[in-house]
């Protein structure tokens, strides 16, 4: 079982594991040892999850969630299969963490005085910068 918070609690049948071997440097365990750890959690099924919940999660994940609804962590950075699992439990953690926590609705506020001039202002010597970059013309062309 792996806790989330006090209220959420992931069951094991939500997880699955998956070892292979790990990239990258490591002298003959790398090619001897299966260190690498592959976390699939069951998401879309989860009935400890909301749905508003789910949604932020598939958000959060991006690549890392499936089209069946999963998703997958995977674990490589050390050498100690056990630790790679460790590791990999917490990210999904810290993931369901961050998508359990619900936005913040935006307030819209109508802007300021001065930020209204400024903005005008910049509007007005921009069209002036503008209207210089005209062709130049010569007292005695005009007349």
């Amino acid at each position: 079982m792996l806790r989330i918070n006090d209220q959420i609690a992931i069951q094991e049948w939500e997880l699955s594991e998956q070892f292979t071997r790990s990239q990258g440097p490591g002298g003959q365990n790398v090619n001897k040892v299966e260190t690498a750890v592959e976390l699939r959690f069951e998401a879309e099924r989860s009935p400890h999850l909301a749905p508003p919940v789910k949604a932020r999660l598939k958000r959060l994940a991006g690549r890392r969630w499936t089209q069946d609804g999963a998703v997958l962590i995977r674990a490589e950075e050390t050498r100690s299969q056990a630790r790679n699992r460790e590791l990999a439990r917490e990210r999904l953690a810290e993931l369901i963490r961050q998508a359990l926590v619900a936005p913040r609705k935006r307030i819209p506020t109508r802007p300021t005085l001065g930020s209204q001039r400024r903005r005008l202002a910049a509007k007005t010597q921009r069209g002036e910068v503008k209207a210089a970059r005209g062709r130049i013309r010569d007292a005695e062309d005009s007349a």
